[in-house]
């Protein structure tokens, strides 16, 4: 099936107007508001700019005003996005077992998480650093706060910067991704906040058993329920341009639909198939959460907006002017427990994906498998914020992507279910390198200052000082071996490596080579040379234990290998990290700063594929996106910000990656919240709607 006959499957499969026309009956009046306008403006835009919109648009059938019914399914895509949105080619490519097809596959648990990688429920690949300082550690006893969210730099998830304002009721800025009305990581006159992805579960897989001889029924109970085939047509173009109408079925169960991934285990058979529930199934009280933050005025208001279970995969870290700070992951998740992952396990290879993949699957033949409906949760399924991490403080909290475990490590938290996120497991290298740079900071021994307290000044050199984690924790223990190296590879290599910074700048020399280095050396069998020790998440694991032969043989090939890959893409060894990483403008390509998730660099870059170098270089194309730095003072926030891409998605506007050379220069844009801020940075005419 064609990629776009896929989607169309999927999204006209999943959608139910019905549904969602429900859930926006019950959001607030004001959510119900602010989403009428957005429809009208943009079909206000289409009518005056009928005539002006870029060539790829023009005249085209599919550019047409907006329904109501269309902006609620735009609602739905986001929420879903990390949840059945991923299962899409699963879930349209489910199909009954043909007749002398095997009943099952087995794969080993090592076959089954590499089956399940694709679908990144370990490693979401949007991510983000979120940090939240108190009045104990901030220089003006005021909240600071840092919002890095790391999302494509095209497509649904490009952030736009907006500033809303309604005299006596809303005046907010800060951004959201473009389908949203309202602010989802900003601030207002009194507080700031923003997010980052979770780690919870936004769904579970049912293992259902089937009827005997009937692969399109399953038992629940002791009794039969039949499957509900749901027939989805669809148009394609073929190579004539004609337009085909073609069918396809998509298979219903009182769970969800129908997926299939065979080569983790979880194939349709003549005994077994999978269904899969998300959360975020026309969740549209998300709106209704971020207006109630847009209008918050401190962080225990914003815990109780939190309370209402609509923020649909992120957590939240905030900052108030009276200097109180909060983490929170009360986000969308299935209100399933460790006891009942017991009570409901399914076959022991489903069963074990949970901790192989994070993949929850429960036995779907037993409805008291279902999800548990606590009295106490405003949504019937969803786990309540009295069983969710939150955390309000004066001191700081943070999160890089990791579970709610460390956000602080002087917390000691409860236990949550496994479906909110783990504990005493190892923390990646860049949740690590943010809690190293706040100790440091805090303690004052990190030579940004001399003074141990944080002003939005300090956060931003925290940030950009591009330190790279990984090698500061094994280049120590690589050097004295490499240098002995056998190869004039291995020599060369190291020589590169011993004179670099171990920064992710600009004019950092041989950053390449080290990349390309760790791409395999963290894999190696036993490379660690302290291993996890889960008293210490911050500083384990760490160093290379090249006493052991393997190992040492595995460190310098991988050397070898890496100075092989950077000279077959046509760079010096030590050349500088602005000629490697780069982004391709209409005028010529600009050197980035940064550096990719597996190296642990807090300003995250990457290309979409993640790929090895090859020649060209790091074509950067994801990861640090909008920036914000927010403190107060006594007339409200002050805040400095970067939208590393720019304003527009046109890349025949000047304010397509406009604000680039902030970035490239760390430097940063004082935003405009007051009135008078606003007269004073006005560029170009005040554009006056009224109403028609």
């Amino acid at each position: 099936m064609l990629q776009n006959g896929l989607i169309d499957v999927f999204v006209r499969s999943h959608m139910d107007d019905a549904l969602l026309s429900a859930a926006y009956r019950d959001a607030s009046p004001d959510t119900r508001a602010v989403s009428r306008g957005y429809v009208e403006g943009y079909n206000r835009y289409l009518r005056d700019h009928a005539s002006k919109l870029p060539a790829e648009c023009n005249g085209q059938p599919w550019v047409r005003p907006m329904t109501e019914a269309e902006y609620l399914r735009l609602q739905e895509l986001t929420m879903i996005q990390l949840g059945v949105g991923l299962f899409a080619d699963a879930i349209v490519g489910a199909s009954p077992p043909a007749e002398g097809e095997p009943d099952t596959i087995t794969p080993t648990a090592a076959e089954a998480t590499a089956a399940l990688a694709p679908f990144h429920l370990r490693e979401p690949l949007l991510g983000s650093n979120g940090w939240a300082f108190g009045s104990e550690v901030t220089a003006n006893g005021r909240g600071v706060l840092l919002g890095n969210p790391h999302f494509p730099w095209s497509g649904v998830n490009r952030f736009w910067e907006m500033h809303l304002t309604i005299p006596g009721k809303l005046d907010v800025m800060g951004a959201a991704i473009g389908h949203s009305p309202v602010v989802q990581i900003g601030f207002n006159h009194d507080v700031t906040w923003t997010h980052t992805v979770s780690t919870g579960l936004r769904f579970t897989l049912f293992e259902l058993t089937l009827v005997a001889g009937d692969p399109h029924s399953y038992v629940v109970d002791g009794q039969p329920v039949p499957m509900t085939p749901q027939r989805v047509t669809y148009e394609v173009t073929d190579a004539q341009g004609a337009v085909q109408t073609r069918e396809h079925t998509v298979w219903q169960t009182r769970f969800g639909p129908v997926v299939e991934v065979p080569q983790a285990g979880l194939g349709w058979t003549r005994s077994h198939a999978y269904a899969l529930k998300d959360a975020n199934t026309a969740n549209l009280r998300a709106m209704d959460i971020w207006l109630g933050f847009n209008r918050d005025r401190t962080v225990a208001q914003m815990r109780e907006t939190l309370a209402k279970l609509g923020v649909p995969w992120v957590n939240t870290m905030a900052a108030d002017r009276d200097g109180h700070v909060m983490y929170a992951d009360v986000s969308v998740v299935p209100d399933v427990d460790a006891a009942q992952l017991q009570r409901c396990a399914p076959s022991k290879a489903a069963a074990a994906l949970l901790q192989a993949a994070s993949l929850a699957v429960l036995d779907g033949s037993r409805s008291d498998c279902d999800w548990h409906r606590d009295p106490q949760s405003p949504v019937p399924g969803l786990t309540p914020i009295e069983r969710m991490p939150v955390a309000i403080r004066s001191d700081w909290v943070q999160n890089s992507n990791d579970s709610f475990w460390v956000s602080n490590p002087a917390i000691d938290w409860p236990a949550f279910s496994p479906l909110v996120g783990g504990i005493d497991e190892p923390q990646s290298l860049r949740t690590r390198s943010g809690l190293y740079e706040i100790q440091q900071r805090v303690a004052g021994t990190d030579g940004i200052a001399p003074h141990a307290k944080v002003g939005i000044a300090e956060v931003q050199a925290m940030l950009f000082s591009n330190r790279n984690h990984a090698a500061h924790v094994v280049l120590d223990d690589l050097l004295p071996v490499c240098r002995e190296a056998a190869t004039e590879a291995g020599r060369a290599g190291c020589a590169v490596l011993a004179a670099w910074d171990r920064r992710n700048n600009l004019d950092s020399r041989g950053e390449h080579l080290f990349r390309e280095w760790w791409r395999a050396a963290e894999r190696i069998e036993g490379v660690w040379r302290r291993p996890f020790d889960p008293a210490d998440p911050v500083n384990t694991p760490a160093g290379l234990d090249t006493g052991k032969p393997a190992v040492r043989a595995a460190v310098l090939k991988a050397l070898d290998d890496a100075v092989a890959t950077v000279r077959a893409a046509g760079f010096a060894l030590d050349a500088p990290l602005g000629e490697v990483q780069t982004y391709a403008l209409p005028g010529g390509t600009v050197g980035l700063h940064g550096g990719p998730e597996f190296e642990g660099v807090l300003n995250k870059v990457e290309t979409a594929d993640r790929g090895p170098l090859a020649a060209g270089g790091y074509q950067i194309d994801f990861g640090s996106s909008y920036i914000q730095t927010v403190t107060f003072d006594d007339r409200g926030p002050v805040a400095e910000a970067i939208m590393v891409y720019g304003q527009s998605s046109r890349p025949d506007s000047p304010l397509s990656f406009d604000q680039l050379p902030l970035y490239t220069g760390k430097r940063w844009m004082r935003l405009p919240f007051h009135a008078e801020d606003i007269a004073r940075e006005r560029v170009g005419e005040v554009l006056r709607l009224a109403i028609e």
